[in-house]
């Protein structure tokens, strides 16, 4: 997901059919991938929806991801599914409908309204500092913008500085961009760091690139359309796709590439 490159990116995992399958079975089919999130599509519950999705770490489950949005709706594209309004898929989860545009780029998703937003305790700011190994200086702002999974934003003041934290002991989710110059390729470069994905760092994050567009554009810190590059300090090179509508709506997409399918037994 986010790269028309196979195995660059980030990794998903796809279960179609997974009607039948109790909880205990996703948890477990979802450990045993290992990739940071795994996900099961069942029917939808909510007769606006085209499918439900259900979104699984190694060891949790989540409300609403980013990647996991694209990439199962690319999946369930692939294996027939088909819309009720031509062109836009609706997904439901945790966090309740998601809107996904089919365009000539590929697919977007319509970021889902933040669950929290504002400062951060102090509290909270100081374990962030000692997890990226950072002093509460080299933050420029940080905020709560979480969307479902939890996210902590941290704005620092170059794409340089991003790219050299070396993150310490990781216990939240942390997530932390910083400008490119102008006229670069990219606009931002993101680094997403959690506890609970199968590594500290994940490789490309669409929850996260969703809320720190709401967060860098409510603020007038960027402008979109905007390309955010994600995964470089770990050779993943994802690339991510921020625009926004005249309704304000952000829309967050990115490429898909299919590299392994067939079945499973579980």
């Amino acid at each position: 997901m986010f790269t028309d490159t196979p195995y660059f990116g980030n990794p998903l995992a796809v279960v179609l059919g997974a009607e039948g399958l109790s909880d205990e079975q996703m948890r477990r089919f979802a450990n045993w991938t290992n990739l940071s999130e795994t996900t099961f599509v069942l029917p939808p519950r909510d007769s606006g929806a085209d499918y439900l999705v259900r979104i699984f770490t190694p060891s949790s489950e989540l409300p609403f991801a980013g990647h996991p949005t694209l990439g199962t709706c690319h999946a369930w594209l692939q294996a027939g599914g088909r819309p009720a309004r031509p062109g836009l898929v609706v997904q439901e989860c945790g966090a309740g409908l998601v809107a996904i545009k089919q365009t000539e780029a590929g697919l977007a998703f319509a970021a889902p309204p933040l669950v929290r937003q504002g400062p951060v305790e102090d509290e909270v700011a100081e374990r962030v500092a000692k997890a990226l190994n950072i002093g509460r200086n080299d933050m420029v702002d940080i905020q709560w913008a979480d969307n479902g999974p939890g996210w902590v934003a941290v704005l620092l003041d170059s794409a340089k500085a991003v790219l050299a934290i070396q993150p310490g002991t990781v216990t939240m989710d942390i997530g932390v961009a910083g400008l490119y110059p102008p006229g670069a390729p990219e606009a931002l470069e993101v680094r997403a760091f959690s506890g609970q994905v199968s590594t500290v760092e994940d490789p490309v994050t669409g929850s996260l690139n969703a809320s720190l567009a709401q967060w860098l554009l409510g603020t007038g810190r960027i402008q979109a359309p905007y390309v955010a590059s994600q995964g470089t300090a770990i050779g993943r090179r994802g690339r991510v796709r921020i625009s926004q509508d005249g309704d304000g709506q952000v829309w967050v997409g990115g490429s898909v590439v299919t590299c392994i399918s067939g079945t499973v037994e579980l």
